[in-house]
């Protein structure tokens, strides 16, 4: 009896490690299959060679490789207009902008969401760059961190995400867990979902609203999406933003009246600007623009429309800031 319990043993062992090898294979199998499926994993047949190229090679390309990018952020310009309007709307109610990712992605969105203040006089807060891993990971990499969904969610409930906002998840790849459980949150709280990936019908297309997909091809080192990948990702969010802000009145023609004065080269250019729309001499706009503490789009209504300092401010705040609309509507 006890041989047959031992020898039952053994059997059942056998098949259960069977079924477990036969498991894990197929798992390799799929997971195999998913990376050859992306694009960004490929291996570009130019660069094959890489290694035997002399610098002046390299650079050249890079650069051949580089010249497709843009034509693939062209292929979508309509998604890209459509995330601005929403951003727009979500940005003008009060709501803000949230930028999600890891690794390259994550460092991009915060660089795009710092840049906003001073260069559109953006509130503290309202545009917010997320990296898994946190600060530490602008620096250097934070291993294993993109791999854990409930990251995401805590660093969003940390930053306040509300039905009013916009969540941006950038993942060239477009199967970053962090990223997709980002966006999956963010549905659920009610913001509006922006997914980003160079990669077609990748994990974050259901987690999505809407979906911006430059397919910009393989990159010369397989795998490393910091090259075209990022590039076309960097283009992308120049444009999100600037569109939005742009389309906030956050800009007279393409003069930044709204900008922030923050260092030396700022102050001459909020001056330079004051010198260009209303003929003031340098000394001239210096004083007017003390006068209305350095707000740019202030002086330029005072000086236009020959009001007081206060006076300007309301007629900017009843146009919703718009200088053009401003000035035009001015009696």
């Amino acid at each position: 009896m006890q041989a047959f319990i031992q020898f039952s043993l053994r059997v059942k062992f056998m098949f259960s490690a069977a079924a477990g090898c036969c498991i894990r294979s197929v798992l390799l199998t799929r997971i195999k299959c998913m990376f050859e499926r992306l694009t960004t994993e490929a291996r570009n047949p130019a660069s094959e060679q890489l290694d035997r190229h002399s610098a002046l090679e390299i650079v050249r390309l890079m650069n051949q490789e580089d010249a497709s990018v843009a034509a693939a952020v062209g292929r979508e310009e309509s998604a890209i207009a459509a995330a601005i309007d929403r951003i727009v709307e979500r940005l003008g109610s009060g709501g803000r902008l949230f930028y999600l990712g890891s690794g390259t992605s994550g460092r991009l969105g915060v660089l795009d969401a710092a840049e906003c203040p001073p260069t559109f006089n953006t509130p503290p807060g309202q545009v917010v760059g997320i990296i898994a891993g946190g600060y530490e990971a602008l620096v250097r990499s934070v291993e294993g961190a993109e791999d854990i969904p409930g990251l995401a969610i805590d660093d969003l409930k940390k930053n306040g995400l509300s039905a009013q906002d916009v969540l941006v998840g950038i993942a060239a790849s477009g199967r970053t867990p962090y990223v997709v459980e980002g966006l999956r949150y963010a549905r659920e709280m009610g913001a509006y979902a922006i997914g980003f990936s160079c990669n077609q019908d990748s994990d974050l297309v259901a987690a999505t609203d809407l979906m911006i997909t430059p397919i910009v091809g393989a990159e010369i080192l397989c795998g490393s999406t910091r090259m075209k990948a990022g590039t076309a990702t960097k283009m992308v969010l120049n444009m999100l933003t600037t569109g939005a802000m742009v389309r906030l009145g956050k800009t007279y023609g393409n003069l930044m009246v709204d900008l922030r004065a923050t260092n030396a080269k700022l102050t001459d250019r909020s001056r330079r600007i004051v010198e260009a729309l209303t003929g003031l001499s340098r000394h001239e706009a210096e004083r007017l623009l003390d006068r209305c503490n350095g707000e740019l789009k202030t002086a330029i209504v005072v000086q236009k429309s020959s009001c007081s300092v206060a006076e300007a401010r309301n007629r900017l705040e009843q146009n919703e800031g718009h200088l053009r609309s401003t000035l035009e509507g001015q009696p």
